[in-house]
């Protein structure tokens, strides 16, 4: 190994999210296009990896290219409405065969476990079966889609047993009607009918269309489902983009927390997507994805882990986690996907009118993208609503940063006299002032 304390500092910023996830429910669905590519192999070995840290997985997988390879075998000319496919009888057996053969592919990707690859030593049981129930799309705009479906509903309660037993489940295109009759369903439909009934915390599209750009070409990382959906009036995505970010607003607004779009070109994009704080795709919440809010007890360990190595290089004076317990309400946090990124205090002295902030600390995976002046901003809202007029801070390195945000030198005679009677003059900080 060239560099191992890069690799430990990587493994260290990971946790977090390894926490997190554990048995969590993620539905990962992508299109054949990803098998036509030859990229199933890899991304097996990155789903057994999420398998191998406690996460349930359900796999849904589409077979537009094959269906459409079969029906060029058998020189049958395709036939689409709106972009939907039209099933009739000879459509539906391709439509079959191709599910077919690719669960058998999908299932032998995961039976590999040849030595110094990442499915050594992994025994992962792949279950697939009539989870789906279905019922015809019936007749559009005149035309009849036949065999062409939806789905009715998925068999939650058999694929958690399924979960929780320790097995993958994998979703074929097809779904089954109480009659027998078969039929064919889009790829989205399914994921996003699995996650809403399965109440999953993610659902991941993985994808053969290129990063969500917006009109100005800038990549877009993170919308709300409101955000989105302007996003998708404005009309200027390419249309299987907007497909996709149709149906990720379609589960967020249905109950799943998070949705994500993630190009399959970059190698192990569903890792970097999930344990990455920018991730490498676009992801899509209910909500605002990050939180900027007042800290809660259960916060007191993201803000230890963030200002322990603070504290080690002396930049920030020492807090125990008792005295972090008692201050808790002076706190606020910034949390990105239920991990908290920065972090500050506000002591009030309200004789004076004035406030401290202190402890205003943001990771150094996530600095340098305007966090720390949101929380700044944050605890200068939080002053003003509580009638302080003057906010102060003591650093020892960071004076500049603060100057360049409107704070003015000053000398210890300017704080409040309780303030002034705990300041320590071994550490010698500089006391910076700023006017609200």
């Amino acid at each position: 190994m060239e560099n191992p304390v890069e690799f430990v500092h990587w493994l260290r910023s990971v946790a977090p999210y390894i926490h997190a996830f554990r048995g969590k429910t993620f539905v990962i669905a992508f299109p054949g296009e990803l098998v036509a590519a030859g990229a199933l192999p890899v991304l097996a070995h990155d789903l057994s990896l999420l398998h191998a840290l406690g996460i349930k997985i359900v796999v849904v997988y589409g077979s537009r290219p094959q269906v459409a390879e079969q029906l060029a075998l058998r020189n049958v000319e395709g036939r689409f409405h709106n972009g939907i496919r039209i099933t009739d009888t000879a459509a539906m057996e391709c439509a079959k065969e191709a599910a077919g053969e690719l669960r058998l592919d999908i299932e032998a990707a995961f039976s590999q476990g040849l030595p110094n690859t990442p499915m050594s030593n992994a025994a992962i049981r792949v279950i697939s079966g009539n989870f789906v129930t279905a019922r015809p799309l019936g007749v559009i705009d005149g035309v009849d889609l036949e065999l062409t479906g939806i789905t009715r509903k998925v068999d939650a309660e058999t694929i958690h047993s399924i979960l929780a037993a320790g097995a993958v489940i994998l979703l074929s295109p097809l779904g089954f009607s109480p009659t027998g009759e078969a039929f064919n369903l889009t790829m989205e439909d399914v994921a996003v009918s699995a996650a809403v009934a399965l109440h999953a915390d993610k659902l991941i599209f993985i994808t053969e269309t290129e990063m969500l750009r917006d009109l100005a070409g800038t990549e877009i990382r993170e919308l709300s489902s409101h955000q989105a959906e302007a996003v998708l009036q404005a009309n200027f995505l390419p249309p299987e983009s907007a497909f996709y970010l149709r149906h990720c607003v379609k589960a967020c607004n249905s109950g799943v927390e998070r949705s994500h779009i993630v190009p399959f070109a970059m190698d192990g994009s569903a890792m970097l997507e999930l344990f990455t704080h920018d991730g490498v795709g676009t992801m899509i919440s209910h909500e605002n994805l990050e939180s900027l809010r007042p800290a809660t007890i259960e916060d007191v360990g993201g803000i230890i882990k963030l200002i322990e190595p603070l504290e080690a290089d002396g930049t920030l004076v020492k807090r125990g986690r008792e005295l972090i317990e008692r201050e808790i309400n002076y706190f606020s946090v910034i949390e990105h996907d239920g991990v908290i990124f920065g972090c500050a205090a506000l002591y009030p002295f309200p004789e004076e009118k004035m406030a401290e902030m202190a402890c205003l600390t943001v990771n150094p995976e996530a600095q340098a993208q305007g966090d720390g002046e949101r929380i700044l901003k944050h605890m200068e809202n939080r002053a003003r609503a509580s009638g302080i007029t003057r906010l102060f801070v003591l650093t020892t390195r960071t004076a500049h940063w603060f100057i360049k945000r409107g704070f003015v030198p000053a000398t210890v005679d300017a704080l409040p006299k309780d303030r002034q009677r705990m300041y320590n003059w071994q550490r010698k900080s500089q006391v910076l002032v700023k006017t609200l």
